[in-house]
């Protein structure tokens, strides 16, 4: 290959958007930048207790520019930009948008704005739960199974539920919308320049996960699925897409007005989109029967699998089993779980309360102070919590909890289901309630390997990738030692990015395919975690009781459900 060769791998987190030019010949990172969402920071158009996570697509458009204009002025300004080659982009999914015919989101125009139905329903909107119900047992009257190739349940986190839902709450954008789509296609849409949304080249990976489409079925289902289920549907599917493409697939070459406004040259390729875990397993350096886990806010993790393999294998209570969504030729296959992080974040948020809320008052100290010491113990929280919980003997009288703090994404989905915390007592503390919050999140984990395994796809080891994976040296330790196996940490840190940027590079014609390029670019693991075999017993011991809980609660949730309905 040429020397000099430079491509630029976008990242769209749930908080922020991060940037990455990277040296096509071996993976180095010229340049990272990252940028939170200004209007998601402000809690704007979301309702946590509602379970509504909207965000506007000015924060998409600003991160963009921000972080690549940022990129390129690190790595060395206009000699590094006019060897650039290629961009690809990852976002979170399914995290869909009404657009109107010229592909443009509705929250785009003047009347919506302000309006969160007009804007990106992100993954982790539960608005839906009812939509996704109604599609489960919608599903059932018909011969063909469409739900076969996402683990037999359709999720609320989804392309189709959200949208349902969306045109059932907002006759104005039910009016103005013409289509819907995921974010990871509208990127390279708007960065081509793309102005009917009948040209957009749709994502193998997010129309196969997520929006039900199918080689099997020639594509998506029939509209009489659709339109049986609701007459609000009635004629979308002519209006989304029958085709869908790899991620080694250009998208187009940039256009003019964003090649002038990123300081790009004209002929930059840009590649077909995909989610961030399914790109972030590629940057991992994913092999066969390796579950890549890219664990943030929530895990997604990722298994490929050669297609001759699978066969007619199918996968219950996943995320979906799509060949080319990660590796064209490989089927991949998704799971994960809908909190991860985030159970830590409200642990922090909840032991937080009063620096939040009475520091800001205090007469014994300045604003500036106050403000100075929020900041100071906020970063401590967590590592200070690890650093004693790790210290903590394992018993099996402990405190325990379920991870369904956002409901259940892996095994079997189920959004109803709620978090919970037993076993405790006046000497439960915040180490030791955080331990049980750790493990519960581990112990969902292997829920997830236990699954694959008993539905005959092995899981040979686990690749560690993401925020989580290389912050807290406690948790991953305890995850291998539930899952019994070692788990191998990913060096680069921006990892997802670093996906998107061999997919750029194969794009641009760098290298021929996936494998050439992870093979060239991937840059290896700086950490591994091996099981320690004196916890296996007790932890054994704890899944045991992790699964009992969770039964109890999915129990009592069902009855809840049954007396809200009968009433």
């Amino acid at each position: 290959m040429d020397s000099n060769q430079y491509v630029i791998g976008i990242d769209y987190g749930s908080d922020s958007v991060r940037s990455v030019i990277v040296d096509a010949s071996n993976g180095k990172e010229l340049a990272s930048s990252v940028h939170e969402y200004t209007r998601w920071k402000k809690g704007l158009f979301c309702k946590p207790a509602a379970n509504q996570f909207r965000q506007h697509p000015l924060d998409y458009i600003e991160g963009l520019e921000i972080t690549v204009k940022e990129c390129i002025k690190i790595a060395g300004g206009d000699a590094i930009a006019r060897n650039i080659k290629g961009i690809a982009v990852d976002t979170t999914g399914s995290s869909p948008v009404a657009v109107d015919k010229t592909g443009t989101p509705l929250a785009l125009l003047p009347e919506f704005e302000s309006n969160p139905n007009a804007m990106f329903v992100l993954w982790k909107d539960h608005t839906s739960v009812k939509e996704a119900a109604e599609i489960n047992e919608h599903a059932t009257r018909f011969t063909t199974n469409y739900l076969q190739y996402v683990g037999g349940i359709y999720s609320s986190e989804w392309f189709w539920a959200k949208l349902l839902h969306v045109l059932r709450a907002d006759e104005q954008v039910k009016q103005a919308c013409y289509s819907w789509v995921e974010h990871c296609d509208w990127i390279p849409f708007l960065l081509t320049g793309g102005t009917n949304v009948a040209d957009m080249k749709r994502s193998r990976c997010a129309a196969g996960h997520k929006a039900l489409w199918s080689e099997t079925f020639g594509g998506l289902p029939p509209d009489e699925f659709f339109s049986s289920l609701d007459p609000l549907l009635k004629g979308f599917t002519e209006r989304l897409f029958k085709d869908t493409y790899t991620s080694d697939v250009a998208a187009g070459v940039i256009s003019a007005e964003w090649a002038q406004r990123l300081g790009l040259p004209a002929d930059v390729k840009v590649g077909v989109g995909a989610f961030d875990a399914h790109m972030g397993a590629v940057g991992g350096q994913i092999e066969p029967y390796h579950l890549s886990k890219v664990m943030g806010t929530s895990t997604c993790d990722i298994l490929v699998a050669p297609t001759q393999d699978i066969q007619d294998t199918l996968v219950k209570g996943i995320c979906g089993q799509v060949n080319g969504s990660v590796i064209p030729g490989m089927v991949g296959l998704e799971a994960g779980q809908s909190a991860f992080g985030d159970t830590y974040a409200w642990f922090k948020n909840i032991i937080s309360w009063p620096l939040n809320n009475l520091l800001d008052h205090s007469k014994v100290i300045s604003p500036e102070i106050a403000e100075a010491l929020k900041v100071e113990l906020s970063e401590e929280i967590i590592p200070e919590l690890s650093r004693q919980a790790a210290l903590l003997p394992i018993d099996d009288v402990n405190e325990l909890a379920v991870d369904w703090f956002n409901g259940r994404r892996t095994p079997d989905a189920n959004q109803l289901l709620k978090g919970a915390i037993t076993g405790l007592s006046l000497g439960s503390d915040a180490p030791r309630v955080f331990r049980a919050l750790v493990e519960a999140t581990c112990f969902g984990a292997k829920s997830i390997v236990d699954r694959f395994i008993g539905e005959g796809i092995p899981v040979k080891g686990i690749i560690g990738i993401g925020g989580v994976a290389k912050k807290s040296a406690f948790v991953m330790q305890t995850m291998a030692d539930v899952l019994g196996m070692p788990i191998r940490i990913h060096q680069f840190k921006h990892t997802c990015a670093l996906g998107a940027a061999m997919f750029a590079a194969v794009v641009a014609g760098i290298y021929p395919n996936v494998e050439d390029a992870m093979n060239a670019m991937g840059r290896g693991f700086d950490v591994s975690y091996e099981p320690n075999e004196a916890n296996k017993e007790i932890y054994a011991k704890r899944y045991q009781q992790y699964l009992s809980l969770g039964e109890f609660v999915a129990s009592q949730v069902a009855e809840s459900k049954s007396v809200l309905a009968d009433n």
